[in-house]
């Protein structure tokens, strides 16, 4: 089972939708500053797609979805430099100063056959190979060498499976379930 390809929570933008149902938007990357004369901004990068963010791309920033298209975009060390058509000067763009930048969910790739987008696996039901069901699956720990899923239960305990085949059994969409097989000492 591969991990999401989106790494956190911050990355699900439910843009007024259900947790079930399919956000309009997913995070791409965080505005920083503004960088020299010319209307760039320093961004950290928060997708795996960040090839997506071209010139001409239509992107949307801050929590009011403002459309933007870019204009241009280069790296600098483990930052992007972006700029945007709609601005020119620093001062012009410095209000989006640590804003949020957006692409439409329709704008990612498809991904292969037993791979997922966090999106699409919040709000699963996690149910063990006995039929027990764990709770819903909330959120996304980063650790390095796997992912590790958070699910809380109905009282509000959360317990933590790492996102590998060996527990990860099998995830079904459509029923908005995921199966699991909880190896000794797992809960």
């Amino acid at each position: 089972m591969t991990a999401p390809k989106h790494p956190s929570s911050q990355n699900v933008e439910i843009a007024g939708l259900s947790l079930s149902d399919k956000p309009a938007f997913l995070v791409v990357g965080k505005l920083r500053r503004p960088h020299g004369l010319r209307g760039e901004m320093k961004m950290t990068v928060l997708t795996d797609f960040p090839q997506l963010l071209v010139k001409g791309q239509e992107v949307f920033v801050g929590e009011e979805y403002q459309p933007l298209k870019i204009q241009s975009v280069r790296w600098q060390t483990e930052e992007m430099l972006i700029a945007f058509e709609e601005y020119f000067d620093r001062d012009e763009v410095g209000v989006h100063r640590n804003e949020y930048l957006f692409m439409s969910v329709e704008d990612f790739p498809l991904l292969p056959e037993g791979e997922y987008y966090f999106y699409q696996l919040i709000g699963l039901k996690v149910i063990c190979e006995d039929g027990q069901e764990l709770g819903t699956l909330v959120d996304l720990l980063e650790t390095g060498a796997n992912n590790v899923y958070i699910v809380r239960n109905a009282e509000g305990k959360e317990s933590l499976l790492p996102a590998i085949k060996e527990v990860i059994l099998s995830v079904d969409l459509e029923k908005r379930e995921m199966r699991v097989h909880l190896m000794p000492g797992l809960l």
